[in-house]
């Protein structure tokens, strides 16, 4: 048979065997035979690999020319070996960084670290004898640094990786892509000439240079479930590189997971010999060293972490693109979703920056230059007995420092923030459709999960038959996990209200300082008694939240344990929605009370509330509560996002650190050091967190609702979160790359719980900033005198000028007198009440109503009208691009034609093989 006409029959057999095909952009190549139905080019493409991305096949010696393939042949492998290839892989560099067994041609794929004096001997002999049978070869060495660990090296063979695949259905490239249409040659001239233009222009900085990364092979190939049966029809320019190291990794840590170490229905998986203390670490090796003595630009890299280092993980590639696809195929598909949706969210952080910056370019009018020249208005004293009585222009500053959160432009910023977390979440289904086609997980599905040995081990006495798999499994009954769920949410309940103690214990605080604030030596101190107090309390009040975010994640690990889930995914959504309750409720439960309680139920002069008939309750500043708001918000975010950088970066290099010392300390040099073979290296660095990702999503999801939900009152969040996370995608591909051993590579489609927790938090972030905008900022009684009581209530809205007398109106009188105190004459005060001579002093008067009246109606037309552009603006944006759903229809187009031309070549050859006539027709 000829080429074209086998490869037509082999892919009409992987589209009817339910092998669907998917994968990137398509390649142009010259077709070797034209097809009847000008079909696409299916002739076997030649991959030609740098010499980055087959670093490890430079040294076989048993390197063929391919040969053309047919029905015989079995496999081929090419020669690619490039001069540079030569001088940075060497036999003496590979060797020193531990990527093979000893005889230099077995690579490592797993590691796996027991003690010497553990006492589960039998069970590790066994379990390694079983790993034997499966296929897997074992190879023990000690440790240089340590006398009682031993190494144990897992090579996968090529026999029993191809079972492994063909068992899990893992998609290989068979084919290269390529179209042949009218309308991809007219675009493809029209690039040309863009190109040439684009030549011209300046390049631009943030992109990293072609030749710096290796070219994917697979991201341009048609793919199907491997199949030993067609493995000619696979494209295997060489065995050693034909399986990415992640994709080795995979599969024998799937083999790990299920070989049995002793007879029993549950005695299986390495998670549970880790537990019991048999073996101390599992993980897969990194591919050498992230430094080199050579530089980069001329001798090039040495491995893929060497290039992950140097192109994406150095502080000085801060404001680069992040290669994905080389995240992807290093760290495996959950990881490069996580860098992406970071990358996604910082990008589009940056439009949030500029309006901000426009935000505070407005000028900087209304009321303020009231409160500074107002030098003959007498306050009333804020505290009971150490307060003295302050005049209005001392708040000046104040004033001026609340004008830049709270103006004109309020409203419209925070519509936008709702519009832009509506964008921000749609757009990001839209780069994620693109990624999974991208990286092949269109078709991908979860495999059937394992069940917990916890949920084993409670439940093996009641079974049932699962209806995917059809075999007995043990199962939960539905009063049990209802009454373990009702005890969870009670601890969760628990939780909560031991948040709002220990913010009710700051408030206490707050009540009992401001007196002593008052009256303290320093003036300074006395002067500006109340910046004091918010300031301490915000200190205290962050110290009291990283002190219960320790004890929330040992209550959520209890709580989520008491559960039971069946499967590793469950307990990771269920323990990811706790500890995102209790730290979202732990962080702005105190910024909550300071929005819409602080001064709100405070009283009036001369018959204020007292707490515990003992404190009097805290009022808001002359100039409004939204500074306090602010302060709380900055000083908690900022400190937050230093220590947990801190945490993520500053903790393992001191763990690091720490083991290094103890190595010196055991007598041990810095030539011992260098000598270390890559196991060895790996085993001294810290392990990825116990839950994943979890903390990765919990910090930025965290902050999320900080840049969106009181964005009204403290603008700035945007430009913080910003600049932090410009940090943070440096500080955690450093920590991956450098830090940790290296993850089991994971596959995903999506970033799981989080988007929905997102799309919440966009919500919540609504009502919050409706409220906050209509309750504790004065736009709502300024619009309301503009437009009621103001000098221009007829003449249409002028701000300078309608705003004329604000202040006076917004502040009420009280006498002196009734205090008690010796004070004779009048104060002012915030409130809407009528004044000591009136008819009936102190009772609120009706511009009080018609500012309440304004403040619900605003809620109202507000949380309607965004709402009404979110749901919009979300129908507009399809989940889907447009060319991304013409390119999976036209493969699929394709792979039809191409079945129909197969079928009709298979029966023309029949049709010759009996000697019947040959006819160009369908039969």
């Amino acid at each position: 048979r000829d080429l074209v006409s086998e490869h037509s029959f082999v892919l009409f057999l992987f589209t009817s065997s339910g092998m669907n095909t998917s994968k990137s952009e398509t390649v142009r190549e010259h077709p070797l035979k034209p097809s009847r139905r000008s079909m696409p080019c299916l002739a076997q493409s030649q991959t030609h690999p740098q010499s980055l991305s087959k670093h490890s096949s430079f040294l076989q010696p048993n390197r063929v020319q391919p040969q053309p393939l047919s029905a015989g042949t079995s496999t081929a492998t090419v020669d690619v070996v490039s001069e540079r290839g030569k001088r940075l892989l060497s036999l003496s560099i590979l060797f020193h960084t531990g990527l093979f067994f000893k005889d230099g041609k077995k690579r490592i794929d797993y590691i796996l670290v027991y003690k010497k004096s553990s006492l589960q001997v039998e069970k590790r002999s066994t379990f390694e004898k079983n790993l034997r049978a499966e296929g897997l070869m074992l190879e023990r060495e000690p440790a240089v640094t340590n006398s009682d660990i031993m190494f144990v090296k897992i090579h996968c063979p090529w026999e029993t990786l191809c079972k492994y695949a063909e068992r899990m259905n893992i998609r290989m490239p068979f084919r290269k892509k390529c179209y042949y249409t009218d309308w991809r040659s007219k675009t493809m001239g029209r690039l040309r000439n863009m190109r040439e233009l684009k030549s011209w222009l300046p390049r631009n900085p943030m992109k990293l240079d072609k030749e710096a990364l290796p070219d994917l092979e697979e991201t341009d190939c048609y793919t199907a479930p491997f199949s030993r049966a067609r493995i000619h029809h696979f494209t295997i320019n060489n065995k050693d590189s034909f399986f990415s190291n992640s994709t080795r990794s995979r599969i024998v840590h799937h083999m790990l997971q299920r070989t049995k170490y002793e007879d029993g229905k549950s005695k299986m998986g390495i998670n549970r010999l880790l537990n019991n203390g048999t073996y101390e670490a599992a993980f897969p090796p990194h591919e050498g060293s992230h430094k080199s003595r050579h530089p980069i630009k001329t001798h090039g890299a040495q491995n893929h972490r060497h290039l992950l280092y140097e192109r994406w993980a150095r502080w000085g590639m801060w404001y680069k693109y992040q290669p994905l696809d080389l995240i992807r195929r290093y760290f495996g598909e959950k990881i490069g979703l996580y860098f992406a949706w970071l990358g996604w969210y910082t990008g589009i952080t940056v439009v949030n920056f500029n309006l901000c910056v426009f935000f505070f370019s407005l000028p900087n009018v209304s009321s303020v230059k009231f409160i500074c020249e107002a030098n003959e208005t007498i306050m009333c004293p804020m505290c009971e007995r150490n307060c003295t009585l302050q005049k209005l222009n001392e708040s000046c500053i104040y004033a001026k420092v609340t004008h830049l959160f709270d103006n004109g432009g309020t409203v419209f910023f925070a519509i936008f923030m709702a519009i832009w977390a509506t964008v921000f979440l749609e757009f990001w289904k839209r780069r994620r459709a693109v990624l999974t086609y991208d990286w092949d997980l269109i078709d991908w599905e979860d495999e059937e999960e394992e069940l917990r040995p916890q949920f084993e081990a409670k439940y093996s006495q009641v079974e049932r038959v699962n209806p995917i798999t059809g075999k007995p499994e043990p199962f939960q009954p539905f009063p049990d996990k209802l009454s373990r769920l009702m005890v969870s949410v009670s601890g969760i309940f628990f939780m909560i209200s031991l948040v709002l103690t220990a913010v009710f214990a700051v408030v206490v605080y707050r009540l009992v300082a401001m007196e002593q604030f008052a009256s303290f030596k320093w003036y300074f101190i006395k002067k500006y008694w109340q910046f004091a107090t918010s300031g301490t309390g915000v200190c205290i009040n962050f110290m009291i939240i990283m002190s219960l975010n320790v004890v929330y994640e040992k209550v959520a690990y209890l709580l989520t344990d008491l559960e039971h889930p069946r499967t590793e995914s469950e307990w990771e959504n269920s323990f990811a929605l706790k500890m995102f309750l209790f730290q979202f409720v732990n962080l702005n439960s105190s910024i909550f009370y300071i929005a819409f309680f602080l001064g709100r139920f405070a009283g009036r002069p001369g018959k204020y509330n007292k707490l515990f008939n003992r404190w009097r309750l805290e009022e808001c500043h002359p100039s409004g509560c939204l500074i306090d708001l602010c302060l709380q918000m900055g000083v908690i975010m900022v400190l937050k996002q230093m220590w947990n950088n801190f945490m993520e970066l500053g903790y393992p290099l001191l763990q690091n650190w720490w083991s290094r010392r103890k190595m010196k300390r055991r007598g041990q040099s810095m030539e011992h050091k260098i000598s270390l073979p890559q196991w060895e290296k790996d085993w001294n660095l810290q392990p990825m967190n116990l839950h994943g990702l979890m903390d990765e999503y919990l910090e930025m999801v965290l902050q999320f609702g900080f840049t969106t939900i009181f964005v009204a009152a403290f603008p700035l969040a945007p430009l913080l979160a910003l600049l932090n996370n410009i940090i943070e995608i440096r500080l955690d591909a450093y920590k991956f790359v450098t830090q940790w051993r290296r993850p089991m590579p994971a596959r995903a489609t999506d970033i799981g719980i989080w988007y929905g927790i997102l799309e919440g938090i966009g919500v919540l972030a609504v009502i919050t900033n409706a409220f906050v905008i209509a309750i504790t900022s004065d736009y709502i009684p300024r619009f309301v005198y503009a437009y009621k009581y103001g000098p221009c209530t007829d003449q249409g809205y002028r701000q300078e000028k309608c705003l004329k007398g604000y202040v006076n109106s917004s502040l009420s009188v009280f006498d002196l007198s009734e205090l008690g105190m010796g004070y004779s004459g009048y104060c002012r005060y915030r409130d809407y009440r009528a004044p000591p001579w009136s008819s009936t002093p102190y009772e609120f008067t009706l511009q009080f109503w018609h500012v309440l009246a304004a403040r619900l109606a605003f809620i109202i037309v507000f949380e309607h009208l965004v709402f009404g552009i979110k749901s919009f603006i979300a129908y507009l944006i399809p989940d889907m691009p447009k060319d991304l759903c013409d390119r999976m229809r036209r493969e699929k187009y394709l792979v039809q034609e191409m079945m129909y031309e197969a079928e009709l070549e298979h029966l023309q050859r029949e049709r010759k093989k009996n000697g019947k006539q040959y006819h160009h027709e369908w039969p």
